[in-house]
């Protein structure tokens, strides 16, 4: 395909991808679920798994898609495209993202964190142990300590634009609920990332390469705010007229959300660290306002979708095809809730808080949603997992990400949570 037809064939991609969307929605909000959920399931419908099954010819050409990469096909525009939404989006809730809540419930954080990271990895690292001595779902050339690696951080992982998402469907932004689950949530797969690079330095025989990620990391965060942060701040007086921000204004902002992204992306992190950390780092007041409001929009109406599209494109679901699997998804499955949603209620408990909010807390931290996707798709490229496990994988994905609004609801309810006060850091009343 030459790039008339490519852009010809993209026009209508998005045309039906936003239609379908649109139209899953409408469904799944009469069973409480939110737009991002349905935009999950509607991305897998459309891809092989289900749309592919009943109409192959007609999936192949509404989607051409190669798996080698030989050929020219959705994956060279539907990739960047979708990976340009989800960075978007992360930078918005860096900016939606309460500091002053972080410091004063930091001890949460951190236990919430560490609890919902210990017990899934002990988990999945035990379950490792059994697939790899007594079942094929682990290639030859991988190593029982590479194997119990992967799998206990995959258990690890925290759905966190899907979490970001649910909690601003919810009315949690601001919350001590929210901020905690959001905070906890970004460490956890901070963490899922690391010990992914691990793995893959591992795998590769180079250790050195797990170090430069983490040193990068670290880096990162510490120069984008102590030296970009205070840099910003000084310079926003100069991108604000009338009280709006200005042209340059977005440009900068955006520019600067790219460069984050860009730089986590190239240390072996994903862009969305990068984005999010930015979004944290932008100047509080009219230039996040005028920020959110300019981006919002399209990141989440129009490009967050291909994200969802296109990871359904690379899922599936007819791999579980076997009552032996089927197994292996119903263990996978019960040690990713007890370790996530049990261990992350119970440390928000033990910290201060309330009944109500740590069980929220635990429901929230248990979705994995699509950066569990991501990081199994790695694991299958490289070769680390089987197309079994994989799809194993999959379906403990989508059914911890399915069961957190109806079980939040249930448990929790969908009243009024009252914000925090606003500090110096927070956002202004208006946002």
């Amino acid at each position: 395909m030459n790039n008339v037809h490519l852009a010809v064939q993209f026009f209508l991609q998005i045309a039906v991808i936003l239609l379908a969307c649109r139209i899953v929605g409408a469904i799944a909000a009469r069973f409480g679920q939110p737009q991002v959920v349905a935009e999950m399931i509607t991305g897998v419908m459309l891809g092989p798994s289900l749309f592919g099954e009943l109409a192959p010819q007609m999936q192949q050409w509404l989607f051409p898609w190669d798996s080698t990469q030989m050929t020219r096909d959705t994956s060279c525009y539907l990739f960047p495209a979708s990976q340009l939404g989800l960075a978007l989006y992360m930078f918005i809730v860096g900016m939606e993202f309460r500091v002053d809540i972080v410091r004063k419930r930091l001890k949460s954080s951190v236990a919430v964190s560490l609890a919902g990271m210990i017990t899934p990895f002990l988990l999945g690292a035990g379950l490792a142990w059994v697939f790899f001595h007594y079942t094929d779902l682990f290639p030859e050339k991988t190593s029982i300590t590479e194997a119990m690696l992967f799998l206990g951080a995959s258990m690890c992982i925290t759905a966190f634009p899907m979490l970001a998402r649910i909690i601003h469907f919810k009315g949690l932004a601001g919350t001590t609920m929210g901020t905690v689950a959001i905070g906890a949530g970004a460490i956890d797969d901070a963490m899922a990332w690391i010990l992914l690079a691990v793995v893959l330095a591992s795998f590769d025989g180079n250790a050195a390469s797990s170090l430069y990620n983490i040193g990068g990391a670290v880096g990162y965060v510490t120069v984008t705010f102590v030296l970009i942060r205070p840099v910003l701040a000084w310079a926003a007086g100069l991108m604000i007229k009338d009280g709006k921000l200005t042209d340059a204004g977005l440009v900068i902002g955006i520019a600067m959300m790219s460069l984050g992204a860009w730089f986590t992306d190239k240390i072996g992190l994903h862009a969305v660290f990068g984005a999010f950390i930015m979004g944290a780092a932008m100047p509080r007041g009219i230039m996040v306002r005028d920020l959110m409001a300019k981006i919002q929009p399209l990141a989440v109406a129009l490009l967050l979708p291909l994200f969802f599209t296109y990871s359904g494109l690379n899922t599936k679901i007819g791999l579980i095809n076997t009552w032996f699997l089927w197994g292996m998804c119903a263990a996978v499955l019960a040690a990713a809730v007890i370790g996530k949603w049990a261990a992350c209620t119970l440390a928000a408990r033990a910290t201060g808080i309330a009944k109500k909010d740590a069980m929220g807390i635990g429901i929230l931290m248990n979705a994995r949603g699509l950066m569990e996707l991501i990081i199994i798709n790695i694991g299958l490229q490289r070769g680390i997992i089987s197309e079994g496990l994989f799809a194993t994988l999959v379906i403990m994905a989508v059914i911890t990400t399915l069961m957190a609004s109806p079980i939040f609801e249930y448990f929790v309810g969908s009243g009024n949570h009252k914000a925090e006060p606003h500090d110096e850091d927070a956002l202004p009343a208006a946002m």
